[in-house]
């Protein structure tokens, strides 16, 4: 059964601001349940930035989160302002597109966010897409790995969208739309091969060898 995510947020947020008040520089929600597609398996992917983090603060967190609904979903990303403000910004490119604002606003880090970051994010993400496609071809032989490969490629593939158009969908429907046809066949692919329990030999090796050409391609691309 999903979370009523607003009624969940609105009693996250009160925790949290009750917590640690004024200290709060951001709230925000991610994944599925941030781009409203959750289910029943999905966590409740949520970002906290305080102005400094500790481990004390660390272990009261968890503490509040113990109080909540749904506590076995939670997950996410907490951090101290100054270490996101430093941090490296082919990661900040996806986390600050990525991210529904409950609190606060991350146009402060969008704003440091250059082309070069995003081809960056983009290489990154097909080097770690290459890198995993051949080790299971050869060593695991796993349809869970693959599936995992073309979830990990739908974060690619938005960043070339919007080095492509300018533009970050959320949504997998909406990123069919914006994507080039050779792009668009990967995503395809992914939300072919979600719905598949198994696959089989043949099926193993044609998603496997869609995805490496893929990361192939932009790798030598960016």
């Amino acid at each position: 059964m999903c979370v009523l995510i607003d009624q969940w947020m609105e009693q996250y947020r009160e925790a949290v601001q009750q917590l640690f008040g004024e200290r709060v520089w951001f709230l925000g929600l991610q994944g599925s349940y941030g781009r409203g597609e959750a289910n029943e398996h999905s966590d409740i992917d949520v970002v906290l930035i305080l102005d400094t983090v500790s481990v004390n603060d660390l272990e009261k967190y968890s503490q509040m989160l113990d109080t909540l609904s749904a506590r076995e979903k939670v997950c996410g990303f907490v951090s101290g302002k100054q270490e996101i403000l430093s941090w490296e910004l082919s990661d900040l490119f996806q986390f600050c597109y990525d991210t529904t604002p409950i609190l606060g606003s991350l146009e402060e880090l969008i704003g440091c966010i250059r082309e070069e970051d995003i081809r960056r994010a983009i290489r990154i993400g097909a080097c770690n897409v290459y890198h995993m496609c051949v080790h299971n071809l050869v060593h695991e032989k796993s349809t869970d790995i693959l599936k995992g490969l073309y979830k990990s490629a739908v974060f690619t593939l938005q960043a070339i969208a919007f080095l492509q158009t300018g533009r970050y969908e959320k949504k997998k429907r909406d990123l069919l739309l914006v994507l080039q046809e050779e792009d668009r066949s990967v995503l395809t692919a992914g939300m072919t091969i979600k719905e598949k329990t198994n696959l089989s030999k043949e099926e193993q090796k044609m998603f496997s060898a869609e995805l490496l050409c893929f990361a192939s391609r932009w790798i030598c691309e960016v």
